[in-house]
């Protein structure tokens, strides 16, 4: 085998594993499987230190923090920049805006987990991450990933109604509907037998609406 042929990343699934890295942060070296390993991780990219809209987005980040640590989640940031490029950053932000950026940004000059996580969309940019969400379990299964192009900021009350959601359906083994928020009635799995369909349906401590569709109070 060739080794200047790069490897081919690995496939990012849904419930599947994502891809350990070790990487230098603002908070100094990192391994992905063993940093705060029993929380939840929202691992993103953006495309550069020191742009616009990515600042807009690292404030709104920092104003997520508190809500996210309640629900025991840590952030990660990611951009192909090097630590001092970030650091500076950090420091404008504090300067000019009174935002502190209390999470790790990795410095991934060699590309390496943007390569991993499939952050590099080459219509888009050679050298820039698009706007990625990653959210990793504590298990370092992959949860959910959300996409958005460099000239479009995320949505942070998505992001955290996606936490809400993921984290509400493994408790309570459960499904969440559309545009569903916390504290709203949750869809109860449908039944897979002909006999656990008529039971459902008599069921009066669920709102059924026919045998497949039933929603419940938490």
């Amino acid at each position: 085998m060739n080794d200047d042929v790069k490897q081919a990343p690995p496939r990012l699934e849904l419930n599947g594993p994502v891809p350990d890295f070790e990487a230098e942060t603002t908070h100094g070296p990192l391994r992905l499987y063993d940093w705060n390993r029993d929380k939840w991780v929202i691992l993103f990219s953006h495309p550069a230190d020191f742009t616009p809209v990515c600042t807009t987005e690292f404030m709104a980040f920092a104003g997520l923090q508190e809500e996210l640590a309640k629900r025991n989640v840590a952030l990660l940031g990611n951009s192909i920049d090097s630590v001092y490029s970030h650091i500076a950053w950090v420091r404008s932000i504090k300067a000019n805006w009174d935002v502190d950026i209390e999470f790790p940004i990795i410095a991934d000059l060699d590309m390496n987990v943007a390569h991993l996580y499939g952050m590099l969309h080459e219509p888009s940019a050679k050298t820039a991450a698009v706007r990625t969400v990653f959210v990793i379990d504590p298990q370092r299964k992959l949860r959910a990933m959300i996409y958005y192009p460099l000239n479009v900021g995320r949505n942070f009350d998505e992001i955290l109604r996606v936490i809400d959601a993921l984290q509400t359906a493994d408790e309570h083994g459960v499904a969440c509907p559309a545009d569903w928020r916390p504290g709203e009635p949750v869809i109860v799995p449908p039944p897979s037998t002909v006999q656990a369909a008529a039971k459902r349906v008599a069921d009066e401590s669920v709102q059924v609406t026919d045998w497949y569709f039933a929603k419940k109070n938490l």
